[in-house]
């Protein structure tokens, strides 16, 4: 056990939600729905969660919080000047909150705190990794947040953690619920001593799409992709979140059977294999935030000649993404909307997040 105040280190490229799990799994991690008995202390009530279903949060009288990242790790908030309960499981991390000190990197979460007000906890930003040597973050934090993308370059981990920090991983990346997504906000509520207003910002964000809860889907087919270094085309698998944000918002993901070999929410394809597909789509959506290097449609169609026998390019409906795609998981619900829009309006003027190419 570690007894912490907190400081937030989240280093996260565009890629995160391409990266696979990371973390090690505990007894006391896993995602169980029945509130865990710790000695000490008497539980209250469950953090009510409407879309996400990676973490939980179960509240303990005294003003005592357990973090569970689902199946992973688990994180005990003590209030300040609270005792530390005795016979805790060696799992089990101990912080105390609110959390004042943090160092925040990743654009995504750093949209969130400041949509619940709490821009005040944040004392320091990224720095260049060749600057950053392990006296100054030792001195200056006690938790390090990071992406499942920790995975990718494990001898990171180690460095934090031989210098007594901990790290607790992001897994809001594996939200299949693109609303589940957004309501991590939550989490960094209770860390940051944020939860009402975190609440009322998630609560907003929800009810600003209940309108489409019984929206008939209008069949228009949509095709998400962006090409890659290689020339290869990648698409989200069918599970992935931006598939669910399209069918929210009223259409069909032209890939609605692709389904991922592995723990990735994208898949690599030839041109080929991806005209067969998304030949007759009715709308085309590149992924600018990943390639911004597609400005135009002659952009568009100098990644691939066949690119001009696609009915989306014939007729004019094709579209990009801005940068906010990935960077502002704070407005994935005004992103849904520009997805409705898209498909149900013919030449929408007033989307904040999509830009038709010409």
């Amino acid at each position: 056990m570690r007894i912490t105040t907190i400081l937030i280190t989240i280093i996260v490229a565009a890629t995160m939600l391409l990266s696979g799990c990371g973390g090690g799994s505990a007894s006391s991690t896993a995602s169980a729905t029945e509130p865990p008995e710790l000695k000490g202390l008497t539980y209250e009530s469950t953090m009510e969660l409407k879309r996400a279903d990676q973490f939980s949060v179960y509240q303990y009288k005294g003003g005592y919080s357990l973090i569970i990242i689902k199946d992973h790790q688990s994180f005990l908030l003590v209030p300040e000047g609270a005792e530390v309960p005795d016979s805790l499981p060696e799992d089990i991390t101990v912080l105390h909150k609110p959390a004042k000190r943090i160092y925040l990197a990743a654009t995504a979460t750093m949209a969130m705190f400041c949509s619940m007000g709490a821009l005040d906890n944040v004392r320091m930003s990224s720095i260049k990794e060749e600057d950053w040597t392990f006296d100054e973050p030792k001195e200056a934090c006690d938790l390090a947040i990071e992406s499942t993308m920790i995975d990718h370059t494990p001898e990171v981990q180690e460095m934090i953690e031989e210098i007594d920090i901990p790290v607790l991983v992001d897994r809001s990346s594996y939200e299949s619920d693109p609303m589940g997504r957004a309501e991590w906000i939550k989490l960094y509520g209770v860390l940051t001593g944020h939860e009402k207003e975190a609440t009322e910002f998630f609560d907003k964000q929800l009810d600003s799409i209940k309108k489409l809860d019984d929206f008939e889907n209008t069949g228009t087919t949509v095709a998400f992709f962006y090409f890659n270094t290689e020339g290869k085309v990648v698409v989200r698998s069918s599970t992935d979140y931006v598939p669910k944000m399209i069918d929210i918002a009223g259409g069909v993901y032209a890939f609605k059977d692709l389904d991922s070999d592995s723990d990735k929410s994208t898949a690599d394809m030839s041109v080929e294999t991806f005209y067969d597909t998304a030949k007759n789509a009715d709308i085309i959506v590149y992924n600018s935030s990943i390639d911004g290097s597609v400005k135009s449609m002659a952009d568009l169609i100098a990644k691939d000649p066949i690119m001009k026998k696609m009915k989306a390019v014939q007729t004019g409906n094709c579209w990009i993404t801005g940068s906010s795609m990935y960077q502002r998981t704070d407005i994935v619900a005004e992103m849904i909307l520009d997805f409705h829009k898209l498909i149900t309006e013919d030449n929408p003027s007033d989307l904040k997040y999509i830009t038709k190419l010409n």
